[in-house]
């Protein structure tokens, strides 16, 4: 029988062991940046964009959630052209998922949220890809492990850019060490962790992996509810370089958005920048170094 201390060593000699400080930092030098989901089209971006001028605080990445099906090529185009005068990533999420299909199990459970059921919903996210790249999009969010490693895989043969950022959803659940360094072999490039790790496990998974951590910071109620505001500078210390990312608790669900939620999500859109602001305040009064 094999003891749970001798399991631990059996990680360890596999390189899952306690991580400690991260040294890593993004390209420009910086620890952390700063993320703002749900930003559901061009005028919701727009909204953000101009919060972010009035308060003073930098965007570095946008994402949205209704996904690349439900925005117009005009829509995307917008929105790249926004991202380029602003220097901020515009990140789409891919095609159908289980929440919104025809099966049951979604409905009961957010654990299958983002899965693609069937050939026929794997084959409408490398679909959606293929259409988002062809008009300049170079960032997509991934809600299921076997188009993750679809894409992996066309990225290698060429068949799409050797840039494109690959960001796992947090519909993907990326609890431990073991699941980080799979996800990153797979092909992603930026990975969103589980929302209720402590601090320790971000360390872990900084250890095996290379790629940015994206967190919610503040957590949508479908995903937790947690709000950890005082957590930032220990977060940011153990798992830079990562984007700390603004959901919103107490607030609608509004995927998939159009005009009849434009205003609910411009209004999200604006608070989750002010949210923004508040963690950056505490982060340099916590720790000047940061």
């Amino acid at each position: 029988m094999v003891t749970l201390r001798q399991a631990h060593a059996l990680l360890a000699d596999r390189g899952f062991r306690s991580g400690g400080a991260s040294t890593a930092t993004f390209a420009d030098g910086a620890p952390y940046r700063v993320e703002i989901p749900s930003c559901e089209g061009p005028r919701v971006m727009a909204a953000v964009l101009e919060e972010a001028a009035t308060r003073g605080v930098r965007i570095d990445r946008v994402s949205q959630g209704s996904g690349v099906m439900m925005l117009t090529d005009a829509e995307i185009e917008e929105m790249l052209s926004l991202g380029a005068s602003a220097g901020v990533e515009v990140c789409l999420f891919l095609g159908p998922r289980g929440a919104w299909d025809i099966g049951g199990q979604a409905k009961v459970s957010a654990a299958v949220g983002g899965v693609a059921r069937g050939n026929e919903m794997v084959a409408a996210s490398p679909c959606d890809a293929f259409r988002a790249v062809e008009l300049g999009v170079r960032s997509l969010l991934v809600g299921d492990i076997g188009v993750l490693e679809l894409l992996g895989q066309l990225k290698v043969d060429g068949s799409l850019p050797a840039d494109l950022v690959l960001k796992t959803s947090v519909l993907m659940p990326l609890p431990n060490a073991p699941t980080a360094r799979l996800y990153e072999r797979l092909g992603a490039t930026s990975l969103n962790v589980s929302t209720d790790l402590p601090v320790p496990v971000l360390a872990e998974i900084r250890s095996v992996t290379s790629v940015p951590i994206d967190m919610y910071i503040e957590v949508p109620d479908d995903q937790g509810g947690h709000v950890r505001f005082y957590d930032v500078p220990e977060i940011v210390k153990v798992a830079a370089p990562v984007y700390l990312k603004m959901g919103l608790r107490n607030s609608p669900n509004i995927y998939p958005v159009g005009a009849h939620l434009t205003a609910t999500a411009e209004a999200l859109g604006r608070e989750r920048v002010r949210r923004a602001e508040l963690i950056l305040r505490l982060l340099a009064e916590q720790d000047e170094d940061l």
